[in-house]
């Protein structure tokens, strides 16, 4: 599954849930490390195309969640400077716009359109 971020602290944020659900990469045959990394650059590719984002940032971590997920993360050029070349993780989630579909219903559809093509 390739959702938006409940935080959109950068335009775009998005996850991938495999389906069904295992504990981490190394849980999923050949075949299925192969399709869940497609998929995650796929998800990139279709941000690239419709955010204006200059590349994407992807991170597998499972510290706290013991469920693989991929964050999907545009980076734009117009980040403030001491967070640019950081992990987006250091900013502030609390006070990120939350994902409302009334404001990112746009965006959600040019990327389910952009995915659809690939």
């Amino acid at each position: 599954w390739a959702v938006l971020g409940d935080s959109q602290f950068l335009k775009g944020y998005s996850l991938l849930l495999p389906d069904p659900v295992v504990p981490d990469l190394n849980a999923l045959d050949s075949a299925g490390r192969a399709q869940f990394l497609k998929d995650m650059t796929i998800i990139g590719d279709a941000l690239l195309q419709v955010t204006g984002a200059c590349r994407i940032n992807y991170e597998i971590l499972g510290n706290l969640e013991p469920a693989l997920h991929a964050h999907v993360i545009p980076r734009y050029t117009d980040e403030p400077e001491e967070k640019r070349t950081k992990s987006a993780f250091f900013y502030d989630w609390n006070a990120a716009p939350k994902l409302d579909p009334s404001v990112h219903g746009e965006l959600m559809e040019l990327i389910k359109q952009a995915i659809e093509k690939r």
